[in-house]
């Protein structure tokens, strides 16, 4: 006999089982549909941005990519501290040095390479400044016996500022000390726009004697250019400086110097304390010898000795040919140097110099 039915018979399932019949009542609920493991793992993973770059959803291995938002975050949290912490901030640029360093070779991504080298730069350069603060013994070790020294240059500017040095030598217009020291006074406060200001009184603590004449030959040589005379140059006031140009370091020229803001101003700062060095001022040293006070303290080991350990000293023909006097009249101005409680002693044997910065200049010292 034939059983009604008020639905339409159901299909046999590909198993081969028949659909159990309808149940009488309410309807059940929907039962939530089951992610897949992989839908899981997808909704799993945050959304991450690191300098300005979104760290892709599908990169492997996904611990660099847990490393990576982690980070960003880390820089982010790091940027709203109230006091600054050189420390940590330098464990976070190495830790990015390194992700991206990996990452670059998971992607083969030559940008995120040279992020990385940056990374390792800035590292570098924050621990120097972490050190300079904190102050380390003369030995240059943490925990040494010497006396603590507060630097004026950290060893990441002690470098930039030798290189001003070297530029100094190869391109001032005339090979006078006189004139190199002008240069390198004046390229230091025009180092980033090519412009800056100067007064009087600036120029004759630089060139008590020669400040008018060395001026002129730098404006005839068209390596300095004034908006009025050199006579107005030194008679000009703080309340009213001079402003001044120098053409090769205008913007759209090869930059000679690469620093920045902070770097430019603290080796500026770093030149004119060592030039305008009491003791050198009381003394009335000369042009020549303030430029050997320069490259000494641009030389040195934390412990104040001249040259790398490796080299013991600086070699006597580049001395000279940075302060324009023979190899053999170095000695000349070393012993005033010793004699202004600069140096605790000097040698030139064996085509060397060799000494050590007094305690009291070694805030100077450049960290080689």
């Amino acid at each position: 006999m034939a059983v009604s039915s008020d639905r339409a018979p159901s299909a046999t399932s590909p198993s081969g089982v028949v659909p159990s019949p309808p149940v009488t009542g309410p309807a059940p609920l929907p039962h939530a549909r089951t992610a897949s493991p992989a839908g899981t793992a997808r909704r799993a993973r945050r959304w991450g941005e690191i300098a300005q770059r979104i760290v892709p959803y599908d990169l492997q291995p996904e611990a660099l990519r847990a490393e990576l938002i982690e980070l960003g975050d880390a820089f982010r949290a790091y940027q709203r501290r109230p006091e600054p912490d050189l420390a940590l901030l330098a464990q976070l640029h190495e830790r990015k040095a390194r992700a991206f360093a990996l990452w670059a070779d998971a992607t083969g991504d030559g940008s995120l390479r040279h992020e990385a080298q940056r990374a390792q730069t800035a590292a570098q350069t924050t621990w120097d400044m972490h050190e300079s603060r904190g102050g380390l013994p003369a030995g240059g070790t943490a925990g040494g016996d010497g006396p603590v020294v507060e630097r004026l240059l950290t060893r990441g500017q002690a470098q930039p500022a030798r290189t001003v040095l070297d530029y100094v030598q190869a391109h001032a217009p005339h090979p006078d000390a006189e004139v190199r020291l002008a240069v390198l006074l004046l390229a230091l406060r025009a180092a980033r726009a090519g412009t800056g200001n100067i007064t009087g009184q600036d120029l004759t603590s630089w060139l008590p004697e020669d400040a008018g004449k060395v001026l002129q030959q730098l404006v005839a040589a068209d390596w300095l250019r004034l908006p009025g005379t050199v006579t107005e140059a030194l008679a000009s006031r703080p309340e009213n400086p001079t402003a001044f140009t120098i053409p090769a370091l205008l913007p759209g020229q090869p930059r000679p110097f690469a620093f920045g803001k902070t770097t430019r101003s603290r080796i500026s700062g770093w030149a004119q304390k060592t030039v305008g060095d009491r003791k050198i001022r009381k003394k009335k040293l000369g042009a020549t010898t303030r430029l050997l006070a320069l490259y000494t303290a641009a030389h040195t080991r934390p412990d104040g000795h001249l040259g790398t350990a490796e080299d013991d000293g600086l070699h006597l023909d580049k001395v000279a040919a940075f302060c324009a006097v023979p190899p053999e009249n170095v000695a000349e101005h070393a012993a005033q140097l010793i004699a202004a409680d600069w140096l605790t002693e000097a040698d030139t044997a064996r085509g060397r110099l060799h000494g050590q910065l007094t305690e009291r200049v070694l805030p100077l010292g450049g960290l080689l």
